[in-house]
């Protein structure tokens, strides 16, 4: 069978990252990540109305152009490439999956079109302070009260949290865990951004005080849509990251054809090839795993919840060791602050963390295989 991208996916890489090139900088990323917001909105409407990478993955009676995830990978690797500081991850990956896959007609009906559009930005608030991505770590209460729901507890780690329009909440109820949606602003949410090593991805705490929410799907039927969209999740972050690693190693090869030493190109030394051909043999292996995964995504095979976790679990690492070979090869200058290599650096390490570090996403592995 040929995994290979077709002439109209690779054309899509081609005006996406042209699209990027431009709005994406260096310098627009040192910008927006030094805002409170951390994006240019300017920009994301541009993302919706001229692209439609909003509405790309979602289907077309929600609003969306109907297009699979296998788009949506391209698209993601692309940005993940440039460090786009935008809420993509968070609305269009996270929120729409989650509500695609919740079976809550109502809830699609209501939400999917505004994602689409990008007129409102979602995300979803799953991870809580332990920190864990497990069924066991949700403990935040949802209590009904008459025909109202209830939330108490607090969610941590959440992206784009403290500026999203709608929240979608995994809570716990006496039948399981459940899913919740939130329209911001609500009485009793408090939210607060943190401070976060990688600053082109904001996230934030939520503090919830008898916030009234709105039941998406069945009670009790929440954590087998959240471990979907988890794996779908780690699926997108392992093509964010190669697409990451690719630019690491592109910078890489660059700087080692015009940088000079002893009177000629350091590439030539045996030390940096050797560095250089080992990050292109991971950084090819990588997308391999990523591509794959994301092949299961599209056709929503019973392979998706292995192949995720062996690909986020692979491209963590893979990206991580690029990222720091990068700093290397550049020497001196690639441990500056003006130097872009840090943001590469430190993107990869909270990417590596977010939805599990390769060591639970290899238990996890065991465990789905039986091992």
């Amino acid at each position: 069978m040929n995994f290979a991208f077709s002439e109209e996916q690779e054309q899509l890489r081609s005006f996406v990252r042209s699209f990027l090139e431009e709005k994406s900088s260096e310098t627009a990323v040192r910008d927006q990540m030094d805002t409170e917001v951390g994006f240019d909105e300017s920009v994301w409407q541009q993302m919706a109305e001229q692209m439609g990478l909003q509405a790309l993955a979602i289907p077309e009676k929600y609003g969306g152009q109907g297009f699979g995830f296998l788009e949506q990978i391209v698209v993601l690797e692309e940005m993940g490439r440039a460090l786009l500081c935008a809420p993509y991850f968070s609305s269009c990956v996270l929120a729409a999956n989650t509500l695609l896959h919740s079976g809550d007609e109502n809830a699609k009906n209501k939400y999917l079109p505004a994602i689409a559009s990008g007129t409102s930005k979602a995300t979803l608030a799953f991870t809580e302070e332990n920190g864990r991505w497990d069924e066991s770590a949700i403990t935040m209460l949802a209590a009904k009260e008459g025909a109202d729901w209830k939330l108490n507890g607090t969610k941590m780690y959440v992206l784009d949290g403290h500026n999203a329009e709608v929240i979608l909440v995994a809570a716990r109820t006496d039948t399981g865990v459940s899913l919740f949606s939130v329209d911001t602003p609500a009485d009793g949410l408090t939210r607060t951004a943190l401070a976060t090593m990688d600053q082109t991805r904001k996230q934030a705490k939520l503090n919830f005080d008898e916030v009234s929410a709105t039941l998406i799907g069945e009670a009790g039927h929440g954590w087998p849509v959240l471990e979907t969209v988890l794996d779908l999740a780690a699926v997108a972050m392992a093509a964010e990251q190669v697409g990451g690693a690719q630019k690491c190693l592109d910078m890489s090869v660059e700087y080692a054809k015009v940088r000079v030493q002893f009177g000629r190109p350091i590439g030539s030394f045996q030390a940096i090839k050797h560095k250089c051909a080992d990050m292109l043999l991971q950084v090819e292996s990588a997308k391999s795993a990523a591509y794959y995964a994301a092949w299961c995504a599209a056709e929503m095979n019973e392979e998706l919840g292995q192949v995720a976790s062996l690909a986020k679990s692979y491209c963590s690492e893979a990206y991580f060791h690029a990222a720091a070979e990068n700093i290397q090869i550049h020497g001196g200058i690639g441990f500056t602050w003006e130097h872009p290599a840090h943001l590469y650096f430190k993107r990869a390490k909270s990417s590596e963390l977010l939805f599990g570090d390769p060591t639970y996403h290899r238990e996890l592995l065991a465990q789905r295989i039986g091992l």
